[in-house]
């Protein structure tokens, strides 16, 4: 008998002929956020993103300006033309998202149109994504709700940072270092 199947045994043994327990599922969703706009800018600004909430027909010159100088990436489905260029010599990726979050300042990723893959999302130092007012949820369940599980997905809070041993945080180990996010009203 391997140790797995003792320990199994174990368990089963002790709790023999006990009632069967129901673990309540009541998971907190649909909360009342008066400004999920506003909300979910102030905490993705806490997580020292680039942050501009910008009416719909202001967008594209944003990002315009924000891209400026830079050699960047634009994945299959962002409705965008101009100078891009490839992964291997880009400096930035700008992208749509699936779902944003509110309370936790979230961005989702399924890699849909105009998302990208992973590596197109993770391999440039900076990422600009636009979100739209209306992909913007309350919270986690309420996300996850909009979501296919099936679809692969990258969550995204905040730049890329990491600390050593001593806490110094260092930026961009696993993903861009910098990120802005345009919020669409």
């Amino acid at each position: 008998m391997s140790a797995r199947d003792e320990i199994l045994a174990r368990i089963g043994k002790a709790v023999a002929g006990t009632a069967d327990v129901e673990i309540p599922r009541h998971y907190r969703t649909a909360q009342q956020v008066e400004d999920l706009v506003g909300l979910f800018a102030e905490r993705v600004d806490d997580y020292r993103a680039i942050v501009h909430v910008l009416p719909a027909a202001e967008v594209p010159a944003k990002i315009d300006d924000s891209v400026a100088g830079r050699r960047m990436f634009v994945p299959d489905g962002f409705d965008r033309e101009g100078g891009w260029t490839d992964l291997n010599t880009a400096d930035g990726v700008v992208t749509y998202c699936a779902v944003a979050i509110a309370e936790t300042g979230t961005i989702v990723l399924d890699h849909g149109p105009g998302q990208g893959t992973r590596a197109q999302t993770l391999v440039p130092d900076y990422h600009l994504c636009v979100v739209r007012a209306d992909q913007i949820v309350a919270g986690v369940p309420e996300a996850v709700a909009r979501l296919d599980p099936a679809r692969p997905l990258t969550w995204i809070s905040g730049p890329s940072a990491t600390s050593d041993i001593e806490l110094n945080r260092v930026e961009g180990v696993h993903g861009p270092r910098t990120l802005e996010v345009i919020i669409s009203t």
